[in-house]
């Protein structure tokens, strides 16, 4: 069975990061987040052995869901100095190290992974997403897993594989219900905002009795404890806003860049660029 590992770019980005701060070229260019890149899917190569890795990368907002609720990821400001000018180095190896990637205007990387993971779901592929947002997990599903990287706060905790199981044991709700439980519950990262004084805890008990966000608000009267029950029927039509903010869109139209050959020339541009000569004597072993 083909293994195919489905990353997400800027999640993975921004834990290299901030995962490794003090690096910089001898003329002060910023570097940290290079460095951590690279060793980080090789990482992912020594330990999974996948047969193919994707990335894909956020690019712009996200009109669609920005009209849905203008604060939609408001919280979030500029991203940090280094960053942007490191990224652009970033989508350079990843394409020289022989991985597919792509990104849309106006489309999240979660979105294409899940078109992506709809597109190869049933060829007799393994999938697994490699990124640590708790909205990837609503794909998790027979032949498809989360791979939640080292927390940037605890490395030495490692790699934890995601499978069915493996979400309800997190989260408390299978797959299938990541999304009422966000929802309900809100995700501060992304802006939306879920209901004040309801939390991890009390969603999982109104899913595991109602199951879904509907039956749930049909039965907002029965609800335990009971402060809550005209708060979700009052803000029954902002729970039903916030499904459409977590659901991942499965059908998005994108252009993207396959899986290739190791470029080592790109390889020994970029690493002599960013003066990282042992990644390079790396390269050259792993790659000869």
């Amino acid at each position: 069975m083909k293994k195919i590992f489905l990353c997400d770019g800027h999640n993975l980005a921004f834990r290299a990061f901030y995962g490794i701060r003090e690096l910089s070229r001898s003329d002060g260019f910023p570097t940290n987040m290079i460095h951590g890149w690279v060793r980080s899917f090789w990482r992912l190569e020594d330990d999974f052995s996948p047969d193919e890795i994707w990335v894909f990368f956020d690019k712009g907002g996200c009109p669609q869901r920005e009209n849905i609720l203008p604060e939609y990821k408001a919280n979030r400001g500029s991203p940090p100095e280094g960053f942007p000018e490191q990224l652009e180095y970033v989508k350079q190896l990843t394409g020289a190290m022989g991985y597919g990637w792509a990104e849309k205007e106006g489309l999240e990387a979660d979105d294409l992974i899940a078109t992506k993971t709809k597109q190869l779901q049933g060829e007799g592929t393994e999938i697994t997403i490699v990124s640590s947002d708790k909205d990837l997990a609503q794909l998790v599903s027979p032949g498809v897993r989360q791979l939640l990287p080292p927390p940037t706060a605890n490395p030495r905790i490692g790699w934890r594989m995601l499978d069915e199981q493996g979400v309800n044991e997190k989260f408390g709700v299978s797959p299938v219900s990541i999304l009422d439980y966000l929802a309900i519950i809100g995700d501060q990262s992304d802006n939306i905002p879920g209901l004040s004084g309801v939390g991890p805890k009390t969603a999982v008990k109104w899913i595991q009795q109602f199951g879904d966000m509907e039956n749930l608000i049909t039965n907002a009267g029965r609800l335990t404890p009971k402060r809550f029950c005209s708060v979700v029927y009052e803000r029954r039509e902002d729970l039903r806003r916030n499904l459409e903010l977590i659901r991942l869109i499965s059908d998005a139209e994108y252009s993207e860049t396959a899986p290739g050959p190791v470029a080592m020339n790109k390889l020994e541009e970029i690493f002599t660029a960013m003066e990282m000569s042992k990644s390079w004597e790396e390269a050259q072993k792993r790659y000869s």
